[in-house]
């Protein structure tokens, strides 16, 4: 399957409803002249939340960005490359799963015009169905993950994807039971990333060990949101993955 087969892994409705809100908003914003070269913009659930002031929408703003590793690379790369006019944006939302990413990625994403896309997402999507009853399978989730990635590319022909592997930790709300359905999401996620040419940032196996070396509480204390270390962790691995 290439980039442009998403179609035909998508119900036709799925796909429209987020593609035809894509294209739209990404033609206005090419009318519109927004500058284009250095907008970042991150996605995901809680771990890219980090508790950000969700009411301040311009980009930049450190209370924005809350306590995540999104906060931590935008400092970082704004620092190392004060050339660049960069613009940074967290969307992430705490408790979001694919669908809810769909119901916002017209405007909280595709509005902004990024010129890299860093998603984080999955683990809700499996959670939720142990705890607050939602249905949703493993090809419920790389469908969806598809359709954004394909109505993202419809709208923005030259942005670049940047996906992070789901995780978690053996330790807190996590146990033996979430396996091996979790790692279905896991490998769901780098389909998703190899289909769409986005740089994949693997993070499963780098926590595992650390864990091994420190206990899993160092990294992720409920098995699933990661301590100030665990933050540090991932902006790691997006920027040895990515190259900023």
């Amino acid at each position: 399957m290439t980039q442009w087969d998403f179609g035909s892994a998508l119900t036709r409705r799925e796909f429209l409803a987020v593609a035809t809100s894509a294209a739209v908003l990404g033609c206005a914003g090419r009318r519109a002249g927004a500058p284009s070269g250095s907008v970042v913009v991150f996605q995901g659930d809680s771990i890219t939340d980090g508790g950000r002031d969700r009411t301040i929408l311009e980009p930049n703003n450190d209370a924005a960005f809350g306590a995540s590793y999104a906060a931590l690379l935008m400092r970082d790369i704004r620092a190392a490359h004060p050339e660049v006019p960069w613009r940074f944006y967290n969307r992430g939302i705490s408790g979001n799963k694919l669908p809810d990413l769909q119901a916002r990625w017209a405007s909280d994403t595709i509005a902004l015009r990024p010129d890299i896309l860093s998603i984080l997402a999955g683990v809700n999507d499996y959670w939720h169905t142990r705890s607050f009853r939602y249905t949703g399978t493993t090809e419920d989730y790389e469908r969806q993950y598809s359709a954004l990635l394909a109505a993202t590319r419809a709208a923005l022909p030259d942005v670049s994807f940047v996906v992070l592997e789901p995780f978690v930790l053996r330790t807190g709300a996590v146990d033996a039971s979430w396996f091996p359905t979790f790692d279905e999401r896991r490998a769901a996620a780098a389909r998703v990333a190899a289909a769409a040419g986005a740089r994949f940032v693997p993070l499963q196996s780098v926590f595992d060990a650390r864990a091994a070396e420190t206990g899993p509480e160092a990294w992720a204390k409920d098995g699933v949101h990661p301590t100030p270390a665990g933050h540090a962790l991932i902006a790691e691995r997006w920027r040895a993955v990515v190259g900023l």
